[in-house]
């Protein structure tokens, strides 16, 4: 998966010094209108890289200068769930299916939690959140592109080519890789130790496949703390001992959105109704796509175990480790400067 990951950083870097925060705003408020602030946010959020937890602050500070609550409720969805990054996995650890259907799939899930909550809540008096989010924003962790303080922001007119090139570069390789490097390597050692210990038939028969299985991976999901791309290893994994796609999916579209930290801020910040209109969405939608993945394949006639990995194929094995070569000490670097923070 190592060249797939450091394609994805280095367009989530990209993005990172050419997407002004202002311009992001002049979409999401009032003015763009109920439905199309919603879509705006959706759409803005699919390709960045910010985990569950970072992009809370983010999506909150969206909310207090002007944004819907809708919109950043689909803000807040469709960012953590896709990514650059976790897209550009997919392909190398899934296949072609599970990567075209994963970004549908959000993108309809944060639009729907958008527009029902910016219906839902017409009626309520308007006000902003009391909170200092401002500060939220600002200190938020390295990695979750929530600040401006490496003067990386592309509304810095001075900021000349070549340095906004190494904050992109600095952004992608140091401050993101470093963010999700410990969980991406505890999801590629579970993913190992289930690929090596659990037995096919185990999986087959418990997760095999339906909403009792769903219901399963949604519980685990849900307020387990995990990133759109640490969770694809473990999904891969399953997937290759049995576990049908439909199941799968539940647990990426799921674990990566929610967790108990994420789903209590928005309770404390965006109401009990808006976090219940973000959990219900979620598990709703994730249960009604899984099962539309199960099915797309069955009709196919694809055994989702038999193709999982083969994208990733296309890669020859010496440019692989190469790139494996190339990110591991950056990892390491990450880590160790992630600590000493």
């Amino acid at each position: 998966m190592s060249p797939y990951l450091f394609m994805g950083f280095l367009i989530a870097g990209i993005l990172h010094v050419l997407v002004p925060d202002e311009k992001i705003l002049s979409y999401l408020g009032e003015s763009a209108g109920k439905v199309r602030s919603v879509i705006n946010a959706s759409l803005m959020g699919l390709p960045l890289p910010l985990c569950s937890c970072g992009v809370v602050p983010t999506a909150l500070s969206l909310k207090k200068r002007g944004a819907t609550k809708g919109a950043a409720l689909s803000f807040m969805i469709s960012t953590p769930e896709t990514g650059v990054d976790s897209i550009a996995i997919t392909y190398a650890l899934l296949d072609p299916i599970m990567t075209v259907f994963r970004p549908l799939a959000t993108l309809f899930t944060a639009i729907a939690a958008g527009i029902i909550e910016n219906f839902s809540s017409a009626n309520e008096k308007k006000s902003l959140l009391s909170t200092p989010l401002v500060m939220m924003h600002a200190s938020a962790t390295p990695g979750c592109g929530c600040s401006c303080s490496d003067g990386a922001c592309s509304s810095n007119g001075n900021a000349n080519a070549a340095s906004r090139i190494a904050a992109g570069i600095r952004y992608a390789f140091v401050d993101l890789l470093g963010d999700i490097s410990k969980w991406l390597i505890i999801g590629t050692l579970l993913a190992g130790v289930i690929a090596y210990l659990i037995p096919e038939e185990v999986i087959s028969s418990y997760l095999g496949g339906g909403i009792f299985s769903m219901l399963i991976m949604l519980l685990i999901g849900i307020p387990l703390y995990i990133c759109a791309t640490t969770s694809t290893p473990l999904a891969a994994a399953l997937v290759a001992k049995g576990m049908s796609p439909g199941t799968a999916f539940v647990f990426l579209l799921a674990g990566p959105a929610t967790n108990a930290a994420t789903i209590s801020m928005v309770m404390k910040f965006l109401g009990k109704k808006t976090a219940m209109v973000y959990v219900g969405t979620i598990a709703v939608c994730s249960i009604g796509f899984g099962l539309l993945l199960d099915f797309i394949y069955m009709s196919l006639g694809v055994k989702a175990a038999a193709v999982v990995g083969t994208g990733g194929d296309i890669v020859p094995a010496s440019i692989q480790l190469a790139f494996a070569l190339v990110l591991m000490p950056l990892m390491a670097y990450g880590l160790i400067r992630k600590k000493c923070n």
